[in-house]
């Protein structure tokens, strides 16, 4: 399969290299342990309705279930999903604004009692239209859904306020859990802290820090699945702790992804006892300068951070030594609504003559009387690639006499932080399943329409412009309308500085068989396709 490695040849439809493929379609084998590692402290909770991180999603999704997911056998695909817990995808009526799912009768909790429609319209209601007090991280991208009904025990119904092809892919986000309707009606954050659904494995135990076991769901309605017998997830935020883990054999796989020199380094050691996949990534980190904090709510301050970053020529550097590759803009690179890199050129933080760039944060900062401003940037305990990332920003923001801290915390402080606006500066990330474009950017919304967006700042324009450009269907007028929001969020503004997008490159010993990597490192992630060849 063709990789397409150039800055700007990058295709939406993901293609990736598989350095051992197997000839056939060998018959799984049953039985046996996988061991895998999370990249993590651990996860700040257990409700993926709640959370956006990878760690929740590689913690504990293999004990949901969801409504529709991209086909665990082709997770690149953009435009195909398949049902989980429906019978049949549906075709839309009413001029595509209602969708009508038919649930599996045959679905079991983990507590053994039957999950009905019931079950799945509470949890998307919770998800959608979140009460008082609980948080749903991912309400902004069902802003066309109006009500979700369940009629009887076996159908569940979606209408919508206009037809959009950003529906399906957004109902297939892998973060959409169902959950049990009788625990929610109690206590709708039980979820946060505990674990019980219909998935491939059932829980079994959780050391904070340490591991997350599970066993094989005897009952799983996907007959035949899991083929493992048991799961344990291993918490090991340290780089050089996972590559040691995966030589010794002490673990098996590794989801989220490692840099090349490791990738080299298991290779040449190991030969045919490690396999090799890799694509480009739907993800990339982002700068979020907190606007409640002076001087930052200054757009002279939030411009000069941008244009001190030589994103051309830092990308190819880091490349080398983390999982990043790709300049690009607040989409994808390579979709049909991304900027070339003509056009982004136009927009701070991209200008092609860094010295030029360089002079004119510099004459900001002093016009804004923020000369030699010293402040933290909050970043995240995972080396791959936070910190790599950081260190070389506070190197690029040196360049212009700033003198920035990386404050590195795990990841459940990080997040409070986020959420309490205790912060200067945040290192975080765009991170999405499917790519769906439109919806993807909601993450530049101000907060009050995107929770998990902790800028701190209201802007009706962005929000007016993001609306345009949802509900306009001709391709080259939607383009436009991307196009104005972008140079709005990111030079007008400056409200975030978009860094280089990541590239996956997953590593596994060679008897891990039937897992198939994706452009999101929270799609496919159930396990319940995996089985151990040995």
């Amino acid at each position: 399969m063709n990789i397409r490695t150039g800055l700007w040849t990058l295709g939406v439809a993901l293609a990736a290299s598989i350095a051992t493929a197997q000839a056939g379609a060998p018959t799984p084998k049953r039985g046996g342990t996988l061991t895998y590692l999370i990249p993590a402290d651990a996860p700040p909770s257990f409700d993926g309705h709640r959370e956006t991180t990878f760690a929740t999603v590689h913690t504990v999704a293999p004990y949901y279930s969801v409504l529709i997911r991209v086909p665990p056998d082709d997770p690149s695909s953009t435009t195909e999903f398949v049902c989980d817990l429906c019978t049949e995808m549906p075709k839309p009526t009413d001029g595509g604004k209602t969708y009508t799912f038919k649930i599996r009768p045959d679905v079991k909790w983990h507590d053994g009692s039957k999950l009905t429609a019931q079950d799945v319209a509470t949890s998307w209601n919770m998800i959608v239209f979140p009460p008082k007090g609980v948080t749903s991280a991912r309400v902004s991208y069902y802003s066309m859904v109006d009500k979700i009904e369940a009629p009887d025990d076996s159908t569940v119904v979606f209408h919508l306020k206009y037809a959009t092809t950003a529906f399906l892919p957004a109902l297939a986000d892998p973060f959409t859990w169902i959950y049990k309707k009788e625990i929610l009606d109690k206590d709708p954050h039980w979820y946060e802290k505990n674990i019980m659904g219909s998935g491939p494995f059932k829980f079994v135990s959780y050391e904070v820090g340490q591991s997350i076991k599970g066993v094989r769901n005897p009952d799983y309605y996907h007959k035949g699945q899991p083929y493992l017998d048991a799961i344990e997830g291993i918490f090991t935020p340290k780089q050089s702790v996972r590559t040691d883990a995966l030589r010794a054999d002490r673990a098996a796989i590794e989801f989220r992804g490692l840099p090349p020199s490791a990738r080299d380094q298991l290779e040449k050691e190991l030969g045919d006892k490690i396999t090799v996949q890799d694509s480009d990534w739907n993800c990339g980190n982002v700068l979020t300068p907190n606007q409640r904090h002076k001087p930052f709510d200054d757009v002279r301050v939030r411009r000069a951070l941008a244009l001190a970053i030589d994103q051309w020529h830092g990308a190819p550097a880091l490349a080398k030594i983390a999982t990043v590759r790709t300049v690009g803009g607040i989409v994808f690179p390579g979709s049909p609504l991304a900027a070339t890199k003509e056009e982004l050129q136009q927009i701070a933080g991209y200008w092609p003559d860094i010295e030029k760039s360089r002079a004119e944060a510099k004459r900001l900062l002093k016009e804004a009387g923020a000369e030699g401003l010293k402040f933290e940037l909050l970043n995240r305990n995972v080396d791959q690639p936070y910190k790599f990332v950081g260190t070389w920003v506070i190197g690029e923001w040196k360049k212009i006499g700033l003198n920035v801290e990386q404050k590195v915390v795990p990841t459940g402080p990080w997040f409070q932080n986020m959420r309490a606006g205790t912060f200067d500066v945040a290192m975080e990330a765009n991170c999405q399943s499917v790519v769906n474009p439109v919806l993807d950017t909601g993450k530049y919304l101000p907060g009050k329409i995107f929770p998990d967006n902790y800028g701190g700042y209201d802007d009706q324009t962005s929000i007016d412009l993001y609306n345009k450009m949802q509900y306009e269907t001709d391709p080259k007028k939607q383009r436009a309308d991307m196009r104005a929001y972008e140079k709005h969020t990111l030079d007008e503004m400056a409200h975030e500085i978009v860094l280089p997008y990541w590239y996956r490159i997953v590593l596994a010993r060679s008897y891990v068989k039937g897992w198939k990597i994706s452009p999101s490192h929270y799609l496919n992630q159930d396990l319940s396709n995996i089985w151990l060849d040995k």
